[in-house]
């Protein structure tokens, strides 16, 4: 499934508006952790600070991401945390 983000919305709001993907959603804000998901590939930006009880420096550094905090650079893909 495919999706187009505009550039300044994040992933989430992006997922939201197409009505795509399996993708659950609480606060929006970087501190529930619900939508919390695996960028297997493709570039992005953080453009909010993710809760670390979500989210790890490790973690993050594997591309666990929060897609309520992050807008994309290039085209992604996006995979359930498993």
């Amino acid at each position: 499934m495919s999706f187009l983000c505009q550039s300044e919305e994040s992933v989430l709001a992006a997922m939201l508006r197409s009505r795509c993907g399996p993708v659950s959603h609480g606060c929006c804000g970087g501190g529930c952790g619900v939508c919390r998901m695996q960028i297997k590939a493709g570039e992005y930006q953080k453009v909010k600070r993710m809760s670390r009880a979500h989210v790890s420096e490790e973690e993050e550094k594997k591309g666990i991401v929060l897609l309520c905090c992050i807008r994309p650079q290039s085209d992604l893909i996006i995979s359930k945390i498993k």
